[in-house]
């Protein structure tokens, strides 16, 4: 069946075989390239296959050899208020937001499905890799480019208006193809870091929105150990950059109270986590799991999969890992898999330690 689809082109090697699959699949392809900046010149340069403005051009040449029409999509406003507003104000929280993330729910599978839908297009087709089958979303079998983690947040009916060509190949074998189809952004390097933040200072940039202000670093017992210049610069998990002394053995970043505006540090156990509660789950994979059900669940991307037992106790995703996980931040995701199939995923708003090496009683739902 021929479909209407909206090639979302980044400007990388991945949206552009991407693109060139669907046409050669025998759909009516349209590509768009997203301006998500007012200045685009404040964005990452370079070959990155994201947000610059070599990359709209580079969409645009890829657009010229696959044959098929271009646009550039103004959506600066909708970036600047889903993804770079909601960045800020989630570290401002104390929380860790994960960017692309949100890119993708808000942006990429809302504002432009929407749009798309709106114009008469049957599907958003985007270079992801992850595999769509009969309407559930699958892991890559290129596990160090798999990107199911990323799209966990995406609603059925999202994803049953989405196209991922690339799901049955490597990424290897995706530059090779672009290769033989002549598109120069064959061998372009991937895109890394965060694109709205040009110089890759996390902490500068944060400091610029929210300003900086000096905070105690204390320990459990709530001795005060140093100072730090605002605390919606750090994160769970860090080590680097406390500025401690040597005469502080190893510490991690514990917890962040924003208003107090604290940073707790302690050694790497007390990092450790074995209860995690998630809110707004998205059940894309299964129907809500209202008993414990034995799965995975990856908290990062590119992070650890943990075996685990979840289910969802009032409108909330509990998931109590097998073994104790470390440095997970409130904030990200946690995406719940059966297999390489996505089920769910809810963003974590609570994190516990409820016991080590004891099988705990699950509480009844």
């Amino acid at each position: 069946m021929t479909l209407r689809v909206l090639a979302a082109m980044s400007g990388g090697v991945d949206s552009a075989v991407a693109a060139a699959r669907a046409v050669e699949a025998g759909h009516d392809v349209t590509g768009v390239h997203l301006a998500l900046s007012k200045n685009p010149q404040s964005y990452r340069s370079g070959a990155r296959g994201c947000c610059t403005v070599e990359d709209s051009r580079d969409a645009r040449r890829a657009a010229d050899v696959i044959g098929i029409p271009f646009y550039v999509w103004d959506m600066a406003e909708e970036f600047e208020r889903e993804v770079v507003q909601d960045f800020v104000e989630e570290y401002s929280a104390g929380r860790t937001p994960n960017p692309c993330m949100r890119c993708n729910e808000k942006i990429k599978f809302a504002a432009v499905l929407d749009r798309a839908v709106a114009l008469g297009f049957d599907a958003v087709c985007t270079g992801h890799h992850a595999r769509l089958v009969g309407g559930r979303l699958r892991r890559s079998p290129d596990e160090a480019k798999d990107q199911s983690y990323v799209l966990g947040v995406l609603t059925r009916e999202q994803l049953d208006h989405a196209m991922f060509p690339l799901g049955d190949c490597t990424k290897d074998e995706v530059r090779a193809e672009a290769d033989r189809r002549g598109l120069a952004v064959a061998e372009k390097p991937d895109s890394h870091d965060i694109c709205f933040i040009a110089d890759g200072d996390t902490s500068g940039f944060l400091n610029q929105r929210l300003g900086s202000e000096p905070g105690p670093i204390k320990d459990e017992s709530g001795e005060v150990l140093g100072t730090h210049d605002g605390a919606h610069t750090f994160t769970v998990g860090q080590r680097k950059g406390l500025n401690l002394g040597g005469s502080v053995n190893r510490r991690y970043v514990l917890s962040i109270e924003p208003v107090e505006n604290t940073v707790t540090v302690g050694p790497r156990e007390s990092l450790r986590v074995d209860e995690i509660v998630g809110s707004s789950p998205v059940w894309s994979g299964c129907d809500p799991l209202t008993e414990p059900f034995s799965c995975t669940v990856q908290l990062r991307a590119h992070g650890e999969v943990y075996s685990c037992r979840a289910w969802q106790r009032s409108g909330e995703l509990v998931v109590r890992l097998a073994e104790p996980a470390t440095g997970i931040a409130t904030g990200q995701a946690a995406v719940l898999y059966d297999g390489d199939v996505v089920l769910g995923s809810a963003t974590i708003s609570e994190t516990s330690f409820v016991g080590e090496g004891e099988e705990q009683p699950v509480p009844s739902v």
